[in-house]
């Protein structure tokens, strides 16, 4: 069994916001497969998939960003599933928009949403699906860069963004986290 998190925030007025995108991409998964109903369980939005004849759980922490860890804690749990099953999708500010980067573990990188979450998971050891939202205007603070709705001019990259992410994460639940990795992270280009 494995949980497929998707970080944002609870509410209408954010639903569009750049720090969402991990909410709009297990919307987007959820579009793509059969799934049970929604329903609320440990402060999360959760329903169901089968994938493989393996259950898989999306999820969508209700507590607001930078206390994620406070949903996905208990169900991880409850569930009794690895911390390495914990699949985890959210926004990144030094990816350009809609580029994904796959990684097996890490620290937070400043991103409160994940600190969260290694504080009630009690590890580091959880995959990532980074999704870039790009870096704030000049005159933008972080705050009002994540909380704002992407740009018209970017709005194409975003839907791709979304649409890659989705395939990529499918596609790991199948190979596992490493080949995940070799298929769907952006290969380096070779120096000449």
């Amino acid at each position: 069994m494995k949980l497929v998190v998707g970080l944002g925030n609870p509410g209408r007025q954010y639903e569009a916001t750049k720090h969402n995108i991990g909410f709009m991409v297990i919307d987007a998964i959820a579009e793509a497969v059969t799934h049970t109903p929604w329903r609320e369980e440990q402060k999360a939005e959760v329903c169901s998939f089968t994938l493989d004849g393996e259950k898989i759980l999306l999820v969508k922490p209700q507590t607001f960003m930078n206390a994620s860890g406070e949903a996905v804690g208990p169900l991880m749990r409850y569930y009794k599933i690895d911390p390495s099953d914990v699949y985890c999708i959210y926004d990144d500010m030094d990816l350009p928009v809609g580029k994904l980067r796959i990684r097996p573990n890490g620290s937070s990188g400043g991103h409160n949403g994940i600190k969260s979450l290694i504080a009630h998971l009690g590890t580091e050891n959880f995959p990532r699906f980074r999704v870039g939202i790009g870096r704030p205007l000049p005159q933008w603070t972080v705050v009002d860069h994540v909380l704002a709705p992407f740009g018209e001019d970017v709005q194409d990259k975003v839907v791709k963004g979304i649409k890659d992410t989705t395939k990529a994460l499918l596609g790991t639940l199948e190979v596992g986290i490493d080949k995940g990795m070799n298929l769907y992270n952006p290969k380096k280009k070779p120096r000449h």
